[in-house]
């Protein structure tokens, strides 16, 4: 199923299908093509930033992958209605000191009626790990 193709109302295959590709596009760790994914004026809570606009996301997220170093991601999905979709993710990363993170969180995503995310609301924590406890060194799927 082609991302540009899902679109509400959401279907549990359709819900997974969203999820999927938006792990893979985020584990790309291309701001653009991650923010082609949102609407021109998608509003965004992640953490304790907010910000609307894909020029937004793409500074956003070129700053996060500055600092996120060896960005891999996992999402699950949790639970969703006709255009919402709720998901909890692990994702690890090491700072340029070399110490790595397993970040634990949430979103809520709100879709419009062509299936771009119009709204999107994260919390997360950060833990520090050890390299040896990686879970997600080989978990990458690229489309």
């Amino acid at each position: 199923m082609n991302p540009s193709d899902i679109k509400p109302p959401f279907t549990r295959e359709s819900a997974l299908a969203k999820v999927k590709a938006a792990e893979n596009a985020w584990n790309s760790r291309d701001p653009k093509r991650v923010s082609l994914a949102y609407s021109p004026n998608s509003q965004w809570r992640n953490r304790d930033q907010f910000f609307t606009g894909r020029e937004a996301i793409v500074k956003f997220l070129t700053d996060k992958w500055n600092r996120e170093l060896d960005y891999r991601l996992y999402k699950e999905l949790w639970a969703f209605t006709d255009n919402h979709i709720g998901v909890r993710f692990e994702y690890e990363w090491h700072d340029a000191d070399g110490q790595w993170f397993r970040t634990h969180g949430n979103e809520l995503w709100e879709f419009d009626e062509d299936g771009l995310m119009a709204k999107r609301d994260m919390s997360a924590n950060d833990i520090p790990i050890d390299a040896s406890e990686r879970r997600y060194v080989d978990h990458v799927e690229m489309a």
